[in-house]
């Protein structure tokens, strides 16, 4: 952990200055709870620095087309993000109403429909209730302690709203990084396999904005894995707007600065929190699976370890059973796709060793079996080839999850 990095208690998404965000409940859902939050702004005082990273699936939603639209010249100043209908799959009428929405949310900010970027996320193929949207903006006040409503709002089968923020400091001028995301199933290691949200009122450069996103998303959101399934409506984006225009010593961060491991490390350490939020909150979940994979040919090996460990259904089956099946490990690093070799691989869970120099290694198989009941399962593999580390996070595999995707639109 970074000792220069200061994890704010409470911590949201307005906790960096120069952010307000609001919510209400528009009841996007018929079967919605009364007072279920379902629809939220989050505004930037200025317009910004933004930057996103999207799903990879080809089947991309109508607000993720128009978000990436929006962000071409790299600004924005305001989001709307509606849960309950994911206007995914809905054809010429669900990009209508994803420029409704930026138009409503430009309206009610007083911001050019341009610098608007829309998130939807719930159920594929229902239209958008259009009505309920636009009395529901109307409704929405944004103010600088809305960051924790915005996170509420953005919530489908969640069960706790993820959320956080951390400082550090720089020549004396503290600066944050806040965050929310959304997810407990359809999450897989395909980018960006949820809603993320993350802002600063550090003055970074826009022309490494892009960059550092992306190092933060194929360190922490792309490394994890609820369920396989990659949806057609996630993203994560960053907002860089850095209060009253202030600079670090009369320069932006940007390449070379020597105040951009700082940044670097507090969005890692947000990124990573959250990742951490929604592996233990995936559907049905009762534990978090991390695996660590040292000792790889590369970075790129040790991902492709991990994340096939953590995504395995089988180990994931095990976790939940507590049974300290290690072959389910090993036989997913064989079929990752990543350099190894049975001669030199290791395996510890929940810091026992299991497996050592190409052979396994006694163990007390009931002692690990209690230990395996801790609501975090450890995992750790060392490939013996080279210097590559990387983690992946996921979560057990239960019979509540099938209950929550055999029900979730009935």
């Amino acid at each position: 952990m970074d000792a220069s990095l200061i994890d704010v208690p409470d911590g949201t998404i307005t906790t960096p200055r120069g952010f307000l965000a609001g919510a209400t409940a528009a009841g996007i859902r018929d079967d919605s709870a009364p007072g279920h939050l379902d629809l939220a702004l989050l505004f930037a005082e200025r317009r910004c620095p933004a930057a996103a990273v999207y799903t990879t699936n080809r089947f991309q939603a109508p607000p993720l087309r128009l978000t990436q639209r929006h962000l071409a010249d790299g600004f924005a100043q305001g989001v709307i993000v509606n849960s309950g209908c994911a206007n995914s799959l809905t054809g010429e009428q669900g990009e209508r109403d994803a420029q409704e929405m930026a138009e409503l949310a430009a309206g009610k900010l007083g911001v050019a429909v341009g610098d608007v970027v829309v998130a939807s996320t719930g159920v594929t193929g229902w239209l958008l209730p259009m009505a309920r949207i636009r009395a529901g903006v109307a409704h929405i006040l944004p103010t600088e302690d809305g960051g924790d409503a915005f996170a509420h709002a953005i919530m489908t089968t969640d069960t706790v709203a993820k959320q956080t923020a951390a400082r550090f400091e720089w020549e004396g001028v503290t600066y944050a990084v806040g965050g929310a995301a959304k997810g407990a199933g359809m999450i897989h290691v395909d980018m960006a396999t949820m809603l993320a949200f993350l802002t600063t009122d550090a003055p970074v450069d826009p022309a490494v904005l892009s960059s550092l996103l992306r190092e933060t998303a194929d360190a922490s959101f792309n490394m994890l894995t609820v369920d396989g399934a990659t949806s057609t409506n996630d993203m994560a984006m960053l907002l860089a707007s850095p209060s009253l225009g202030r600079t670090v010593g009369g320069e932006l961060i940007g390449a070379g600065h020597p105040a951009l491991p700082l940044l670097r490390a507090a969005l890692l350490r947000v990124a990573t929190t959250l990742t951490r939020k929604l592996a233990r909150d995936g559907e049905g979940a009762t534990k978090l699976l991390e695996v660590r994979v040292d000792g790889a040919a590369s970075v790129a090996d040790a991902r492709r370890a991990a994340k096939t460990v953590a995504g395995s259904m089988l180990m994931k089956a095990a976790v939940f059973g507590n049974d300290p099946n290690w072959g389910r490990a090993l036989d997913a690093v064989g079929y990752s796709g990543a350099n190894a070799s049975e001669e030199r691989l290791s395996l510890w869970m929940q810091d026992v060793e299991v497996f050592g120099a190409g052979a396994p290694v006694p163990f007390d198989a009931a002692a690990l079996s209690r230990a395996l009941a801790h609501s975090e399962v450890r995992l750790r593999i060392d490939l013996g080839l080279g210097e590559g580390s990387a983690t992946a996070w996921g979560c057990d595999l239960t019979p509540e999850y099938v209950r929550i995707n055999a029900e979730y639109t009935t």
